[in-house]
């Protein structure tokens, strides 16, 4: 995910979008699990909540990265 978004911000603005689409999908999977290892037992509701909100800032910014490619592209 860091080396995603690493490469996408180093790339040329018409290459940047896979990228940050690949790093996105890893967010969000990354979501699911610590949901699902919450659920199991295995993270305690604290650690969770501390990853759900680092995760859904991190979903936040990619995403707003991606929009304004996507405004700005003619």
């Amino acid at each position: 995910m860091i080396s995603l978004s690493l490469t996408a911000s180093l790339e040329k603005r018409y290459n940047k979008t896979p990228y940050l689409g690949k790093a996105r999908m890893q967010i969000e999977t990354l979501k699911r699990l610590i949901r699902i290892s919450s659920e199991l037992g295995i993270v305690d509701s604290k650690k969770y909540l501390g990853f759900e909100l680092a995760l859904q800032e991190m979903s936040k910014m990619s995403t707003n990265w991606l929009n304004s490619l996507n405004k700005e592209i003619p």
